[in-house]
């Protein structure tokens, strides 16, 4: 016998689904901004889909090619660093992705700065992974590390003034 499954309880996977219907029940009341703002996202997610595909596909063509046709060599430490940076590349636009779903949820109605540090911090450390330490200037090593420390300083403040403001919206009668 196959029960009815509440639309709330059918798992992640249809919650994915259900963004679209929020978007359609919640069409009406958004004003021109709005539908401007969720038409913008739904176009970006199709697109960033679109680019993640491609780089998926390059990554399993790139990961194929040298493990069979090259003979894929433990030691050689610029293959390594190939894959891992276009893993890092997918991982990047995976989150941005996840950023612009946020939107069509309308958990948040603009891109928090939180989220756009957090994948300024992984291009970084994208970069780090790819960088050929031989042929990079050690300034171009110390500006890298030096941009990271203060995005990971300026999510360190940003996350410190969201902590303040989700503590007084919990008590509002403490001053």
């Amino acid at each position: 016998m196959i029960e009815h499954i509440a639309p709330n309880e059918r798992g992640p996977r249809a919650r994915r689904f259900r963004l679209f219907e929020e978007t359609a029940e919640n069409w009406d009341s958004l004003g021109l901004y709005g539908w401007f703002e969720q038409a913008i996202a739904l176009i970006l997610t199709a697109l960033t889909g679109a680019v993640i595909i491609i780089a998926v596909i390059d990554l399993i063509w790139a990961v194929a090619r040298d493990l069979y046709l090259k003979g894929l060599e433990p030691v050689d430490h610029t293959v390594f660093q190939s894959i891992f940076g276009m893993i890092m590349t997918v991982l990047i636009a995976m989150e941005f992705n996840h950023t612009i779903l946020s939107i069509l949820h309308r958990k948040r109605s603009i891109v928090q700065l939180r989220t756009v540090i957090l994948i300024a911090l992984l291009a970084l450390a994208r970069k780090f992974i790819i960088i050929d330490l031989t042929e990079t200037a050690p300034m171009t090593i110390a500006a890298l590390a030096f941009a990271a420390l203060s995005l990971g300083c300026v999510y360190w403040l940003v996350r410190q003034q969201d902590s303040r403001e989700d503590a007084e919206a919990e008590s509002p009668h403490a001053s």
